[in-house]
């Protein structure tokens, strides 16, 4: 053993060569994890880390999602990948699920840079390229051997089915940029974590370090855990899960649980997984003793159907599993893949309650005559944000305070209220009379955010192109996210012309709390009229001069792109302030942001929505 160890020291990679659990590693030739950590004191390390301490190797600033994969990449739970994906893999990937050699691989996992980046990397003939986290960590070295341009339309079609609405081809076309490079990873370290380090770097039973594949396969094996299945989730864990797990340790004599929650990258909207985290640690203690154990894992989700599910398999694989449950929703390799890949898929029905036997029983074993009960997803978040009960049928109490903490209802959330329109269209009069209006009736601090504070304040060095009129929208949502996340109330009033920066408000906004878009409609005509900062006139004068060839004036030589579908549209040519803030109070209410024992006097109700 001794001879292991220092043969393993001096070798420059840490790579697996004995294993102490039986399932090999997928795809790779010795059946070894793939391990790209190099280790430090070996010559290859210092000298690497040498080189790019320097400050002369060229430099690559990794996104979330480039470190959910880096790190699955160097740690070997993407065996048998040895770094990001070469034009030859990433075009096998797509069109055939297959690595070049013949080797099942589902999901291209590729580093993307911009074409500007990747000029300047070729016209400067750069050979390795230094990879750092968000907090400029040096996480690893990449040896570039191939700069290309992915087929966006093939990979969104074949991986993704295709449909422009889908969250991964939402992802390709808006957030991946148009060129990617490939080649072998040399890690310094994975990408450090601050939370839930117990999960991360212990099983929850035991005190061994098991973040990496390896270290969960030598837990099993020091366990004799033969036998293992996973079950993976990105979401919280109700009492159907928990039944449907329980049944999977009961298919065998032997068989052990992993619950293997993703805490990477998931569906937007989805529960965050710290508060899903709390969740699985209520419930572990539920399960037979030494028989089941949580352990979170980094993974970036694609949201790719049956080639998710296959990669889910081989993924698990690499962790050392010998099962892998596959849910209703969790679209199942065909029987050929299965063989290939090693490990036992178990495809399980949707579980469902039936309140005379105070049982749960698989959609298609559930005794003829049964009633049956079922809460979807939307009907969950649905109660959560109304306060209304959530059954013990069919979540556990001590989840669902948890639940019910992290997620208040929508009157003890903050959010957010975007006014736009023209300018003299009336946002700011309005807005004004609203937060007058909430600081009197309701005790959540009201913050404004008017247009023109906000330019002189925050956005004072941005001129009026519409780069810079998105990014002081962008930078008015992200402040309005800030203070709606601490359980403020935002009223903003810019003119927002643009569909873009709109929207973008609403994602960051609507992640942390509520969001409610107010359109002031009034017309060009009646706000050229108002004109009371003396705009139009001047323009059209022409005291107002273009900067730069931007267009300076909305509505004039600039577009205002009309909100699709705001949830309030206000005319102020047709409604009064007093009706506009009447208005918008209704909504409030109907929609729980106000309720009426918030409202602190009974004449108030009456006086602001009319009952």
């Amino acid at each position: 053993m001794q001879v292991l160890r220092a043969f393993q020291r001096s070798a420059h990679l840490s790579k697996s060569n004995v294993r102490r659990f039986s399932l090999p590693a997928h795809g790779t030739a010795d059946g070894a994890l793939v391990n790209r950590l190099l280790q430090r004191g070996t010559p290859e390390y210092d000298d690497l880390w040498n080189k790019s301490a320097s400050g002369d190797m060229y430099s690559l600033n990794l996104t979330h999602r480039h470190a959910c994969d880096i790190e699955l990449l160097l740690n070997g739970a993407f065996s048998p990948l040895e770094g990001f994906m070469t034009s030859e893999q990433y075009n096998k990937v797509v069109r055939d699920m297959r690595l070049p050699d013949g080797t099942i691989w589902p999901i291209p996992i590729c580093l993307d840079i911009s074409e500007e980046q990747a000029l300047d990397i070729e016209r400067k003939g750069v050979e390795q390229i230094l990879l750092r986290d968000g907090e400029y960590n040096p996480i690893a070295v990449l040896d570039v051997s191939d700069i290309y341009k992915p087929n966006k339309s093939l990979e969104a079609q074949s991986v993704f089915n295709g449909d422009p609405e889908h969250p991964a081809i939402v992802f390709l076309n808006q957030h991946t940029k148009n060129m990617y490079i490939g080649g072998k990873l040399y890690g310094f370290q994975l990408p450090p974590h601050y939370d839930h380090k117990d999960l991360r770097k212990t099983l929850y039973l035991s005190s061994h370090c098991t973040e990496t594949p390896e270290e969960v396969r030598n837990s099993f094996a020091e366990r004799g855990w033969n036998k293992v299945v996973a079950f993976q989730t990105r979401n919280p864990m109700h009492r159907a899960h928990f039944e449907l797990t329980k049944r999977a340790l009961e298919l065998e004599p032997g068989m052990n649980l992993l619950v293997h929650p993703v805490v990477g990258m998931t569906k937007p909207g989805d529960i965050d997984h710290h508060t899903r985290v709390k969740c699985y640690r209520e419930i572990m203690p539920k399960y037979p003793k030494s028989r089941a154990d949580l352990v979170v894992f980094p993974l970036a989700m694609r949201m790719a159907g049956p080639r998710e599910a296959i990669w889910h398999c081989i993924i698990r694989k690499n962790y050392g599993l010998t099962h892998f449950i596959l849910g209703r929703d969790h679209a199942g390799p065909g029987s050929n893949s299965k063989k290939e890949l090693g490990i036992k898929c178990l495809a399980f029905e949707q579980m469902l309650y039936s309140p005379q036997d105070d049982e749960y029983y698989p959609q298609d074993k559930v005794p003829k005559g049964k009633e049956v009960l079922q809460l979807s997803g939307t009907e969950v978040r649905r109660r959560l944000r109304t306060g209304e009960e959530i059954p013990e049928w069919f979540s556990f109490k001590e989840v669902v305070t948890i639940l019910r903490e992290q997620h208040p209802p929508r009157h003890k959330q903050g959010f957010t209220l975007l006014f736009t329109g023209l300018s003299g269209s009336g946002k700011s009069t309005i807005a004004n009379a609203l937060r007058e209006k909430l600081m009197e009736i309701q005790g959540r601090r009201v913050a404004m955010l008017d247009g023109d504070y906000v330019r002189k304040l925050i956005s004072s060095e941005l001129g009026f192109s519409a780069e810079h009129r998105n990014l002081n929208i962008r930078r008015i949502g992200f402040i309005s996210s800030l203070i709606s996340n601490a359980g403020g109330v935002v009223i903003a009033a810019p003119i927002a012309p643009y569909k873009e920066s709109r929207d973008f408000c609403r994602q960051v906004c609507s992640e942390v709390g509520g969001y409610v878009e107010i359109f002031v409609s009034t017309d060009l005509d009646t706000c050229k009229v108002r004109d009371r900062k003396g705009l139009y006139a001047a323009f059209e004068q022409g005291k107002i001069k273009k900067s730069f060839a931007c267009c300076f004036l909305t509505g004039l030589d600039d577009p205002y792109e009309v909100p699709q579908k705001p949830e309030i549209t206000i005319d102020t040519a047709k409604v009064s302030v007093e009706d506009a803030v009447k208005r918008i109070i209704e909504f409030l209410l109907k929609e729980g942001y106000l309720t009426r024992d918030m409202v602190q006097h009974e004449e108030h109700l009456k006086e602001l929505t009319g009952l």
